[in-house]
């Protein structure tokens, strides 16, 4: 009986940690961003104007789609044929 009392305490304690954080941005930058985002899918900075696509432009972008099928996805990535990256700044440049 102790035992279910004290997991059911600990699963209260660990739901209302998850609840202490508060919603909303971290940073300025993540409020900028999410205002980009949320003024792009309310559509209130949209142009007026349309800008429908030639038969031409259809065509082409359907055809670039339908050519991402000609390559096969591997099963795993090797790394090491890739390059490489470097992490950090390079001194100044």
């Amino acid at each position: 009986m102790t035992r279910i009392l004290l997991s059911g305490l600990g699963i209260l304690l660990v739901s209302g940690a998850a609840c202490a954080i508060e919603p909303g941005p971290s940073s300025a930058n993540q409020k900028q961003t999410e205002a980009w985002l949320q003024l792009q899918a309310s559509g209130k900075a949209a142009s007026s104007i349309p800008q429908p696509s030639s038969p031409i432009e259809r065509d082409l972008s359907m055809q670039r789609w339908l050519d991402t099928y000609q390559h096969p996805i591997p099963d795993f990535y090797e790394q090491k044929k890739g390059g490489t990256v470097s992490s950090g700044s390079s001194g100044g440049n």
